[in-house]
This record gives C-alpha cells, sequence and structure tokens, in this order.
C-alpha cells in the first residue's frame, strides 16, 4: 500500500512544497508583454525619425532639426510667454512614462524580471552604440533617452539584488 507523501514530509507538507496545487498557484507563463522592455518604445519612435531624417534629405543634422522642430506652442499665465513644445519634448516625456512602468516591474523577481532586465541591458548596449556611432543619434534627446535606459537597467539588477539578498539567511 503506497503512502501519501504529505503525510510522511511532515513539515515539507504543512506548508505546501509537495501539493501540486500550490505549486500551480505561483507559477507564472513568461509572457512577452510583462519581459518587454518598455522603453523600446520611445527608441523605436525616435530611430524611424532619425532614419526617416536621414533619408529624407542631404541636412547632416536633419535628425537634430527633426527633434527641435516645434509641435505647437502653449501660452503660458507669464504674459507673453509661450511654451514650445518640440517632438524630442514629446518623446522624452513617453520615454518618463515608460521608465516610471519599467520601474514598477523591477520590483518583482522572477524569471520575466530577469529576462526584462536582460532585455533592458541589450537595449542599454544598442543605444550607447547608436549615441557613440551614427552622426543622427548624437543628439540631447537621445543622450537623454541612452541615459533613461542606463536608469532602468540600474534600478533593475539594484532592486533584484537587494530583494534577493533578503531571501539569503547568512546565518549567526
Amino acid at each position: 500500500m503506497a503512502q501519501d507523501p504529505r503525510k510522511t514530509l511532515g513539515v515539507e507538507s504543512a506548508i505546501g512544497l509537495f501539493d501540486p496545487e500550490a505549486r500551480n498557484v505561483n507559477k507564472r507563463n513568461v509572457s512577452v508583454v510583462t519581459a518587454f522592455p518598455l522603453l523600446v518604445l520611445p527608441w523605436l519612435v525616435y530611430n524611424v525619425l532619425a532614419l526617416f531624417s536621414l533619408f529624407g534629405g542631404a541636412d547632416v543634422n536633419a535628425a537634430y532639426n527633426a527633434t527641435t522642430q516645434v509641435l505647437f506652442n502653449m501660452p503660458m499665465p507669464s504674459p507673453g510667454t509661450h511654451w514650445a513644445v518640440s517632438t524630442g519634448d514629446i518623446i522624452l516625456f513617453g520615454a518618463l512614462i515608460c521608465l516610471f512602468f519599467e520601474l514598477l516591474k523591477s520590483t518583482q523577481s522572477d524569471k520575466v524580471a530577469i529576462i526584462n532586465h536582460s532585455l533592458s541591458m541589450v537595449l542599454f548596449i544598442v543605444c550607447l552604440v547608436e549615441f557613440l556611432l551614427f552622426r543622427p543619434f548624437a543628439t540631447s534627446t537621445f543622450f537623454l533617452l541612452t541615459s533613461m535606459t542606463l536608469m532602468d537597467v540600474l534600478a533593475g539588477f539594484i532592486v533584484t539584488a537587494i530583494s534577493a539578498r533578503k531571501d539569503i539567511d547568512f546565518g549567526g
């Protein structure tokens, strides 16, 4: 007669380690959406803008001109003052929103978070190479976008390391 493993294992069965239903509750599927670094979106927008401006004219500063082009002006309460909003400002605003959600996602420490941190590191390397080697990407807008990807990588790895350190019992 076979014995029930939950009755013979004692403490492990009391905390649910050998209960198949308890294991399935904590298991999450790796989702492309949660593993996907959101800062790819503003990076992609900037790349499309830079490539269109590069192929659209012979001006060597076409990407800079495209990102500094004023989209609209908003009157401010101060007399005679207008706030000029450019394409680069819109890209950076979107990147800040993405960075906020990336920082929220970095508080998780599971397989999906590790994949996200790894993809964020790849994105940072791509941004750094583009910034250093290609003229359309040598703008302040793209530098700030690259800095945001670096902050995402650093925050992700630091938060994961701190949460992992809390999980390890060092003994006394």
